[in-house]
């Protein structure tokens, strides 16, 4: 029984999720796992009020993967390599997906933490899980980047029509059935020593639920 390895990191949600979606389409068990790493993060470590919205995010997120018959794996580790190999050596896992990142450090560490999962054995997929178009799909006739806007945006709105709809979130998930250890949330770090974070806690909804009562509201209103 096929089983793979969903790596969470910046889109902690269900619905419109292509490496959630590639992964039930090609694996029978998901093994959902979110990676703290923030050596990796370098000079750019969110701070307090992001590692707050992280934790209220990452526990919505395993809430809604509860309600589908499976659970947020959490993993703490000094890189995200690390970590991904030890759990799918752990779990079986033949295959790793994840969506896509573009910042240049991200694509760097990406591409030579893909380089070694498949040395270990495995099958990697990373998706586009945040653009209409990819970088290098957006191109001029000569093959290079645009300059001008306008061409660019031309460019952009062409075939608007073939462009994959939002993918639903998936009414089950299955995940192994033997799950494997998860550090507790609390284990982060992630919340304030000093709560003062009670002005966020009565403002903000972070999660998948909240980003799209957010966006409902500017639909109905604020957009026009």
């Amino acid at each position: 029984m096929s089983t793979a390895l969903l790596w969470f990191r910046r889109d902690l949600r269900l619905s419109d999720n292509p490496a959630l979606a590639a992964a039930v389409e090609r694996a029978e068990r998901i093994v959902p796992v979110y990676v703290h790493a923030p050596d990796e993060e370098g000079e750019w470590r969110p701070g307090a009020a992001s590692n707050w919205w992280l934790h209220r995010s990452l526990q919505r997120l395993d809430a809604e993967l509860r309600e589908r018959g499976t659970a947020l794996i959490v993993r703490r580790g000094a890189t995200a390599a690390e970590v991904l190999a030890s759990l799918a050596q752990e779990t079986g896992a033949e295959h790793v997906f994840w969506n896509r990142l573009y910042d240049p450090a991200s694509v760097a560490r990406d591409t030579a933490l893909k380089q070694r999962l498949r040395a270990g054995g495995l099958e990697c997929e990373s998706c586009n899980g945040s653009l209409l178009r990819e970088p290098w799909q957006v191109r001029t006739a000569q093959g290079g980047p645009y300059k001008v806007f306008t061409p660019f945006w031309r460019a952009c709105q062409a075939d608007l029509d073939a462009l994959t709809p939002p993918r639903a979130a998936p009414a089950v998930v299955r995940g192994p059935r033997r799950p494997p250890a998860s550090l507790p949330l609390d284990a982060l770090g992630l919340l304030p020593g000093i709560r003062w974070d009670a002005g966020l806690e009565a403002n903000w909804t972070p999660g998948e639920a909240g980003a799209h009562a957010r966006l409902a509201a500017f639909c109905d209103g604020a957009i026009a």
